[in-house]
């Protein structure tokens, strides 16, 4: 069987749920493009800023497509077989995953653009509210955790590492660069972009001949060093306005997974590859984990992430310039993140078990089997591999920053601390956590968080779709298309996390393992009383039906925005 047979077959079945699924439920949301949105009422230049659809797709796109759709179904492929993680991937995306983002896009920006932790506030209670807020913050920890350590794990790769390092900051200077040219300068988008890209071009290339390399008399560990920097990064990321980085950097961000996509497709179609890696293995890993349920909380973002939920409703909502491009932006971004996930996956599927290769980690899995896509069209495997590590560090840079500027948003709901002082204090206060793990974790961090990073991401994204579906209920719409999502996530989570419970009934464990299982838990409470609270809403309200909420403008002017 060829890889193309199976490309072809996932392409059909999204571009039919976009144009069938997706406009069901953009008319259940009742989309008007003559409402103002939150971005184009407030538009104070640092977080509402109206945005134009290709500039905000793509960094919307490459926020919520980081290392996620990647390695997660690259682990699932290797310890189950390809085909479980696909159907995953296929029928996750098309029925919860693009749902998910797409309502919670929708959601916000009828109650200000604010985020969906403040939708739960207003639409179940002030006790649920404050759960949700320190439940996302914490998600939002275990996010920095795992991509800091990605990061810096391609920095020092052999042979490559270097090379990627450099060409990653002079990427995020270039990103610099654009922001201003645009903002400040005036330079038309398309101008500017015609610069950019062959900047960003020579980049790539440049990068292998200057590679940043930390010497060994500064530091005889340099991944936990790269670990600093990267979060140096972040924290810088976090409090300059959105133009200056975010914005600019994920519009970058976007070519560069639209690049990737197509040297993956060039090679799924015109490849020739055959599936040679089995499609089942068995139903549990080396390790023991059983497919029902850790296949998807393995797959995560590949399928279905609740950190979509949050860059829908803390960034890319306070950038709609009209409520129809929630269609393209909320469900579209996702399903084109899954053909990412679809490219990662085949990067196994091309080889046999037992091939050495698949023994790397995820990043040099994915980054060589890129290459050899690419190397169709006669890109050299060299350079090749280079674009691919280096997009690999992108995504996880898209992640990174937008993770920490919501952190920082919700300490400060937590907190009122809202002044410039506050900005920093709170960017500080969720760094200073995964600073931390990172530093006192002897193994790969992303290893060791990746699957508590997975549970809390899918319990997220069902207690997400879990408030969302309370408000449709109270504003008289029909909540199927949330609420059947939501329990089969929130089900196959709780199910994953009672694995993680398990050492306390194994004796003594490792500080790590201490720390994991005692997240555990406090997922599993926070997740049990939101739900009893949702269902003591419901019937003690008996389903409160109250006027579908009035337009975005009504009310800010109301809040005295």
């Amino acid at each position: 069987m060829s890889i193309l047979s199976v490309a072809i077959v996932v392409i059909v079945l999204f571009l039919i749920a976009y144009r069938v699924y997706g406009r069901i439920l953009k008319r259940e949301f009742c989309l008007n493009d003559q409402t103002p949105t939150p971005a184009c009422i407030v538009d104070d230049g640092v977080d509402y800023v109206p945005t134009k659809l290709p500039i905000l797709f793509a960094q919307h796109f490459s926020s919520i497509a980081a290392a996620g759709p990647i390695v997660g179904p690259i682990l699932a492929g290797l310890w189950y077989g390809w085909l479980p993680a696909l159907l995953w991937i296929v029928l996750g995306n098309i029925f919860i995953g693009a749902t998910h983002d797409f309502s919670s896009l929708v959601v916000s920006i009828r109650h200000k653009a604010r985020s969906i932790a403040e939708v739960v506030k207003e639409e179940m209670s002030q006790r649920a509210y404050l759960l949700f807020l320190l439940f996302i913050w914490f998600s939002l920890v275990y996010v920095i955790v795992a991509f800091t350590d990605l990061t810096a794990s391609i920095f020092i790769v052999e042979g490559f590492g270097g090379g990627v390092a450099s060409s990653s900051f002079l990427y995020l200077f270039l990103a610099v660069f654009l922001g201003l040219a645009i903002t400040r300068w005036r330079v038309p988008l398309s101008t500017a972009t015609i610069v950019a890209l062959p900047l960003l071009l020579i980049i790539i290339w440049g990068g292998q001949k200057i590679p940043l390399v930390l010497p060994d008399w500064i530091t005889s560990n340099p991944g936990k060093l790269w670990n600093i920097i990267i979060l140096s990064y972040a924290f810088l990321a976090s409090i300059l306005p959105l133009w200056m980085l975010l914005q600019p950097r994920g519009y970058l961000g976007g070519y560069f997974l639209y690049a990737t996509l197509f040297m993956g497709l060039i090679g799924l179609f015109f490849g020739g590859y055959q599936i040679e890696y089995p499609a089942f293995i068995g139903f549990q890993n080396p390790k023991g984990a059983t497919l029902f349920p850790i296949l998807f909380i393995t797959v995560a973002c590949g399928a279905c992430s609740g950190f979509h939920g949050l860059v829908c409703s803390g960034t890319s909502s306070k950038q709609l310039e009209k409520e129809g491009h929630s269609h393209p932006v909320g469900y579209g971004a996702m399903l084109l993140e899954g053909l990412i996930a679809v490219t990662a996956l085949a990067t196994i599927m091309m080889f046999p078990l037992g091939e050495p290769g698949l023994k790397k980690s995820p990043s040099e899995i994915y980054a060589s089997g890129l290459a050899r896509f690419a190397n169709v069209i006669g890109v050299p495997m060299e350079v090749a591999v280079q674009f691919g590590l280096l997009a690999f560090a992108t995504f996880v840079y898209d992640t990174l920053d937008v993770a920490t500027r919501l952190g920082r948003y919700i300490f400060q709901e937590l907190t009122g601390w809202h002044s410039q002082k506050g900005k920093i204090g709170a960017t500080i206060a969720t760094l200073v956590l995964p600073l931390f793990f990172l530093m006192t974790t002897k193994e790969a961090a992303y290893i060791t968080f990746w699957p508590i990073f997975g549970a809390s991401n899918q319990l997220l994204a069902a207690l997400s779709l879990l408030g969302i579906s309370v408000w449709l209920l109270r504003t008289d719409r029909n909540p199927l298309y949330t609420f059947i999502p939501m329990l089969f996530v929130l089900f196959m989570t709780l199910w994953a996390l009672a694995f993680f419970l398990k050492p306390l009934f194994d004796g003594p464990q490792s500080f790590q393992q201490n720390v994991i299982t005692f997240v555990a838990l406090v997922l599993i409470g926070i997740a049990s009383f939101l739900v009893i609270e949702a269902i003591r809403i419901v019937v003690r309200q008996k389903v409160l039906k109250k006027p579908l909420l009035s337009s975005s403008i009504e009310q800010i002017e109301d809040s005295g925005g």
